[in-house]
């Protein structure tokens, strides 16, 4: 467990020997590059679809997000390693959504020792979620859909699968006509596979601890 500068929480991955979410601040991370970098905060009805559910603090910033407009929600998730519930629990105490009730309903259906589990699919409130406990790379996507994808893999060093052009190009078709893909890599070779794929590609100021992340449109 690793307590981040601004008060929330990550946790070292042994899988890929890396920590889920930034060191400099995992909760800033979330709300600069995922929520507010796709327009999330702007829509009135996102429909998010997440590469790597991890511990869960980019779901949590969207539903905190969402929660404090009353918006609705829908978000969609792949993860190929869950963790044990103990650790999204751990992770998320105290922090911002850690009370909503989406929240606690993914808490309660999710696999206490972690592994192989069925896809969860729950409603909250205004709030459905979708997790699906599979590798990303060989399942169906859902076509024209996301206003917001969160491209949120391990780095391409570490996890290199998730970033190769031929996968970028499968996850612009799950973006819906003016749906954005926002990721914290501002790698050479991730910037040009997501033009490749059609989108057109943004520059940001990166989040506490990293220079630049990038925002990807697909054109409506």
């Amino acid at each position: 467990m690793i307590v981040t500068p601004d008060g929330s929480r990550t946790a070292l991955s042994a899988r890929f020997g890396e920590a889920y979410g930034s060191r400099h601040g995992a909760a800033a991370q979330a709300r600069h590059v995922f929520v507010e970098g796709s327009g999330t905060h702007l829509h009135p009805a996102p429909r998010v679809l997440e590469i790597g559910f991890g511990l869960g603090v980019n779901h949590r910033a969207t539903l905190a997000d969402t929660a404090a407009r009353g918006a609705p929600l829908e978000y969609r998730a792949f993860e190929f390693d869950p963790v044990p519930a103990a650790l999204l629990r751990e992770v998320a105490a105290g922090g911002e959504a850690a009370d909503h009730p989406a929240w606690a309903a993914l808490l309660a259906a999710w696999p206490e020792a972690g592994g192989a589990a069925p896809e969860l699919d729950l409603v909250a409130g205004h709030v459905r979620t979708r997790v699906a406990f599979a590798d990303v790379l060989v399942s169906e996507l859902p076509r024209d859909w996301a206003t917001a994808l969160y491209l949120d893999g391990f780095s391409p060093t570490r996890n290199p699968e998730v970033w190769t052009p031929e996968f970028v190009a499968r996850l612009a078709g799950a973006l819906a006509p003016g749906g954005v893909l926002a990721t914290y890599s501002a790698a050479g070779h991730v910037r040009r596979a997501l033009g490749d794929a059609g989108l057109v590609v943004e520059r940001r100021p990166g989040p506490p601890g990293k220079r630049e992340c990038l925002r990807a449109v697909r054109p409506a």
